[in-house]
C-alpha cells in the first residue's frame, strides 16, 4: 500500500542535526578529485596521506557550499578498504552525520541492535577535539557519526588544506546533500525501514509499491525514512518481479549486494545548475520529448520556461505541497552503479513519483545497451 504522510511518527533518540560527509572508496583518489572538480565544481578543502604521516592511505575532502566529499584510496592491500574496492568497486562506503556526541549515538544505536564497526575514538591537536565512531548499514556501507563542535580545524586531526591547480569550469551552484538513496534485495526493504525505525528513530514519511514504480519490463519498492529536522531523508529501494531485469537487480548484480545507489544534490536554479553541469561534461539520462507533451496541463504553472526544460531535459513533478524538478546522471563508473541526482524544491517534499515511467524507461533503454536488460 502506498502512502505519503508529513506526521512525525519517530522518536529522536539523539539529535542528528544533517548529513556530515558522504566517503567514496576509489581505486585512485587523485582522479577521483580531478573529475568532481571538473565536473560537478566540488573545491579543495583538506587532505591526509603520506606527506602528513598516514601511511595506509590517501584522503581527500572536497567541498561545494554545505556539503562535502571524502575520497579515500588504500595505498597497500592490508588496509580495508582494498577488499572493499575489489568486491564493489568505486563507491560509497561511508553515509556520515553531524550530531552532539558521537559516544552517545554510538551507544544508543547499539543499545537497540546495531552492529558497531568502530568505536568511539577522540583525537585532538591545537584546533581542539574531534570524535567519530560508526555502525553498521546496508550491504557493506556504514553510518559514522562526528562530533566537531568544539573543532576548529579545516577538517579533523591528521588532515591538512588541500591544494591544487586552478581548474577552469562552470559554476554549478550545487548547495548541499537533500537525500541519499540505497538499494537493498528483495525482500529486505522491510528490515532496513524497521532498522531505521528502530535504531535511529526515524519515521517513514513515504511509501511505493509495484504498482506506483512500474514499466512494461520491470518493477520495484520503495520507502523514505527522515530524521525529525528533516536534514536527513533516505529513500531505500528493493526491486519486484518483473518480465525483466530491473535496474535494481542490475545495481545489485554488479555492485556485488546491497549499497548506495545515489546521491541527490540540491540546488536553487536547476536551470543554471544543468545548463553549467553540461558544459563541464557530464552525461545525462536522455528524457524524450514526448515527455513534454502536455507538461503544463499535468504540472500546471510553474516559473521556469518550458521550452528551457525541454532543451535541458529536465523533469517536473507536483504535488499538494508544490512542485520539484529534477535530472539523473548517467552510472558515473563502469559498473552500472553509483549516479548523481540533481534537483530543485518548490514546496515538494516528494521525489519525483510523476516521473517515475519516463526515468525507469529512460534507465532501462541504458540497460538494454549495456546487455543487462
Amino acid at each position: 500500500m502506498s502512502y505519503m504522510t508529513n506526521e512525525w511518527n519517530g522518536t529522536e533518540y539523539f539529535p542528528i542535526h544533517d548529513f556530515h560527509h558522504v566517503e567514496f572508496l576509489v581505486g585512485n583518489a587523485k582522479q577521483a578529485v580531478h573529475y568532481y572538480r571538473s565536473a560537478f565544481g566540488f573545491e579543495p578543502h583538506a587532505y591526509c596521506g603520506p606527506e602528513t604521516g598516514v601511511r595506509d592511505k590517501v584522503s581527500y575532502v572536497l567541498k561545494k557550499n554545505r556539503q562535502f566529499f571524502v575520497f579515500t584510496t588504500p595505498l597497500n592491500s592490508e588496509h580495508p578498504g582494498s577488499d572493499w574496492l575489489k568486491k564493489h568497486g568505486d563507491g560509497i562506503y561511508d553515509i556520515a552525520f553531524s550530531v552532539d556526541c558521537d559516544q552517545t549515538a554510538y551507544d544508543s544505536c547499539l543499545s537497540r541492535g546495531a552492529v558497531g564497526v568502530n568505536k568511539s575514538t577522540f583525537t585532538s591537536d591545537e584546533n581542539g577535539e574531534y570524535g567519530i565512531s560508526s555502525i553498521q548499514t546496508y550491504g557493506d556501507t556504514i553510518h559514522s557519526f562526528i562530533e566537531d563542535a568544539n573543532y576548529s580545524g579545516l577538517w579533523a586531526p591528521g588532515f591538512d588544506s588541500l591544494k591544487l591547480p586552478e581548474i577552469s569550469n562552470k559554476d554549478t551552484s550545487l548547495i548541499t546533500i537533500d537525500h541519499i538513496v540505497g538499494n537493498v534485495e528483495e525482500g529486505k526493504m522491510d528490515e532496513w525501514q524497521e532498522f531505521y525505525e528502530k535504531v535511529f528513530g526515524f519515521t517513514t514519511f513515504i511509501r511505493f509499491d509495484e504498482t506506483d514504480i512500474s514499466t512494461q519490463y520491470s518493477a520495484l519498492k520503495s520507502i523514505v525514512v527522515r530524521s525529525k529536522n528533516w536534514k536527513v531523508k533516505m529513500p531505500i529501494n528493493e526491486p519486484a518481479e518483473g518480465i525483466k531485469k530491473s535496474q535494481i537487480e542490475e545495481y545489485l548484480e554488479f555492485n556485488e549486494g546491497a549499497g548506495v545507489q545515489h546521491v541527490a544534490i540540491l540546488t536553487d536554479d536547476i536551470i543554471k545548475s544543468i545548463t553549467a553541469l553540461r558544459a563541464n561534461g557530464v552525461d545525462f539520462l536522455d528524457v524524450p520529448d514526448t515527455y513534454y507533451d502536455n507538461l503544463e496541463n499535468r504540472v500546471g504553472e510553474i516559473d521556469e520556461d518550458m521550452d528551457k526544460l525541454k532543451q535541458l531535459k529536465i523533469l517536473v513533478d507536483r504535488d499538494d505541497e508544490g512542485y520539484l524538478l529534477q535530472l539523473f546522471t548517467k552510472p558515473l563508473e563502469d559498473r552500472p552503479t553509483l549516479f548523481i541526482e540533481i534537483i530543485q524544491r518548490k514546496g515538494s517534499r516528494g521525489f519525483g513519483q510523476g516521473n517515475f515511467q519516463a526515468l525507469f524507461e529512460s534507465i532501462e533503454h541504458e540497460q538494454e545497451l549495456r546487455g543487462n536488460l
